[in-house]
């Protein structure tokens, strides 16, 4: 490791936010990357042992168990990455006088409002990977860890098992993609989010010890799956039908509105994320 340099252990580094971390977190550290194979957070005595080992100044959680529909029969396995993990991760910092920085997410609320949620909207998760996203929370904030907590929504990007490379997918093969027009959230990409990470990161752990809390940290404007979808399409000779939940059961119920108000993330570090089709368009145009 390099002298004066904060070593920086990133968890998830093969998922979805975690490569885009992984790509960018070296100018600001040196990055100890640790996949599923090599870091399994279900194991708890695991998770301790490779904390205990790296010894880092800061800890990036992008590891989660993200399968929303599947985890309403694997109630365990969700929270055992979800739910007890942080709380681990943010114990070893505090033993370490580290900082996490941890990834929540829109689904610990139940979607009843009509109006962007900030965070000190009463959460009710609808489904088990809420409920396991927000005892996530819970534990990272009962640890008293210098820690950042950050809630987005609807994440994708160019690689893995997303909404976007789905559509992307199955409209090779169609002609007609029927989609869900009655949710509404705000699609973040994973780059624009590993920006705002390793932004927080170059600050330092003095700088985020002031400011350590929950913050949402999302893109601005709203859409639905629906416009989402058709923005993705929009040079693609697929036709694109609204339809409702109703007409899409899933195991796991959806929040009909999801959207993060992230003014307090924007006052309190001065900066904040652009608008959800801004940040899409640049990802259309970028490389895998």
């Amino acid at each position: 490791m390099s002298v004066g340099r904060p070593t920086i252990l990133l968890t998830g580094a093969s998922g979805q936010l975690g490569r885009d971390l992984a790509a960018l977190l070296p100018v600001h550290g040196d990055v100890v990357a640790c996949t599923h194979a090599t870091l399994d957070l279900a194991d708890a005595a695991k998770v301790r042992d490779v904390v205990g080992s790296v010894a880092p100044r800061f800890i990036v959680n992008a590891g989660a168990y993200t399968a929303v529909d599947r985890a309403e029969g694997e109630r365990e396995q969700a929270f055992a990455v979800n739910g007890r993990a942080p709380g681990i991760l943010a114990e070893e910092a505090k033993r370490l006088g580290a900082a996490l920085i941890h990834y929540s997410t829109d689904y610990v609320f139940d979607g009843a409002s009509t109006t962007p949620y900030d965070e000190t909207a009463p959460t009710h998760p609808l489904n088990v990977y809420g409920e396991s996203k927000l005892a996530g929370e819970h534990a990272v904030e009962a640890a008293g860890a210098i820690s950042l907590t950050l809630r987005t929504s609807w994440v994708y990007s160019r690689h893995g098992q997303n909404f976007m490379t789905t559509m992307q997918r199955l409209a090779a093969g169609r002609d007609e993609l029927r989609v869900v027009a009655d949710q509404t959230g705000v699609p973040n990409w994973t780059r624009a989010l590993a920006q705002a990470t390793a932004m927080l990161v170059s600050r330092g752990l003095g700088y985020l010890d002031e400011r350590a809390g929950l913050y949402h940290l999302s893109a601005g404007g709203a859409t639905t799956w629906y416009g989402f979808a058709r923005s993705i399409l929009a040079d693609r000779p697929v036709r694109v039908t609204p339809i409702t939940t109703a007409e899409y059961p899933t195991p796991a119920r959806r929040p009909a509105y999801g959207v993060l108000a992230s003014g307090r993330f924007a006052r309190t570090f001065g900066f904040a994320l652009d608008d959800w089709q801004v940040t899409l368009r640049e990802c259309l145009r970028s490389p895998p």
